[in-house]
Parts: structure tokens; C-alpha cells; sequence
């Protein structure tokens, strides 16, 4: 299965010269934790993504409201992003060593063209579970790909050296 089947391609955005009530306001009318931020030249390419918790790290390390902070200063620009046509186990490996739930999805030139969670990862291993046909998102690599998303900074690290 491919990264394009299971992908969102209506995918709210903003630009880097935005502000973070901007960024808020998309978040709460998509019912999302994340917006890609794509570069205000217009070219449509992604520079960075910002969450729900940069927005509020922000407000409270700035001290400022939320229209008078732009993107570009809470926003991440180390963007892990796969492709549409990469396998949904690949993107999946992304999600888990990178300990990630969303995905950026862009063509060849870096422009944004979807978004892929760990939730649409979580959905088809279920629908596929409950089909009966021949699986390809196994439910198992989901819930291990959750659970070293969930695990805390640090403790892998710990772990090993124990």
C-alpha cells in the first residue's frame, strides 16, 4: 500500500509570515494538532511545520499574543517528509524513528501535496483486520509504532545503556 491511498489531500496550511493566531485558528477549524508552513514566496514549498504545543510553548516563552508572533518563529524547520509514492511501512519507520505522528507529504520539488498520521495508519489496520482480506498495515506495527512515539525522551537511552 502506498502513502497516496491513505493520505489527506486537503490539507490546511500557512505561510512562514503568518502569525500563530493564524496558525491556531487553521488547527481548530481542521480539528488538527499541526500545520505545514509553506514558504511565502508562493512556490508552494514546504519550509516548516508548527503544532498545537509550539503554538503554546510560544505564547508562554514570548509572552506575547498569539497575532503578534509569526510562524516562523515557533514553527520546526527539520521537516521529516515522505512522498506519495512511498510504502505505508516506510512512512510508518519514519513516524517511529523519528517519533513523529504526522507526515508531510511532498511531490519532487518539496511542494506540499498531503499529510499522513498515524490515526489514517491506525483506521486501515483496522478496517483491514475487520475485512478479513490479506493485510498490509498490521495492527501490531501500529501499536509498536505508537508506542516509541509515546515513549518518553530519553528512556530508549536509558534503556540501553542498562
Amino acid at each position: 500500500m502506498k502513502v497516496e491511498q491513505l493520505m489527506t489531500r486537503a490539507v490546511k496550511s500557512c505561510a512562514e509570515t503568518d502569525s500563530l493566531n493564524r496558525a491556531a485558528q487553521l488547527m481548530w477549524e481542521a480539528d488538527c494538532g499541526c500545520i505545514p508552513v509553506i514558504s511565502a514566496n508562493g512556490d508552494g514549498s514546504l519550509v516548516g511545520i508548527v503544532t498545537d504545543r509550539d503554538v503554546a510553548m510560544a505564547a508562554y516563552t514570548q509572552g506575547k499574543q498569539l497575532w503578534a508572533i509569526p510562524v516562523s518563529s515557533a514553527m520546526s524547520r527539520d521537516v521529516i517528509v515522505c512522498r506519495a509514492d512511498n510504502g505505508i511501512n516506510q512512512a510508518e519507520a519514519l513516524m517511529r524513528d523519528n517519533r513523529i505522528r504526522r507526515l508531510p507529504v511532498v511531490d519532487k520539488n518539496g511542494r506540499l501535496v498531503g499529510i499522513l498520521s498515524l490515526n489514517d495508519i491506525a483506521r486501515e489496520a483496522r478496517r483491514e483486520a475487520a475485512s478479513g482480506r490479506r493485510v498490509e498495515v498490521a495492527e501490531e506495527a501500529v501499536t509498536e509504532t505508537l508506542a516509541m512515539i509515546c515513549e518518553p525522551r530519553g528512556s530508549r537511552e536509558m534503556s540501553i545503556a542498562s
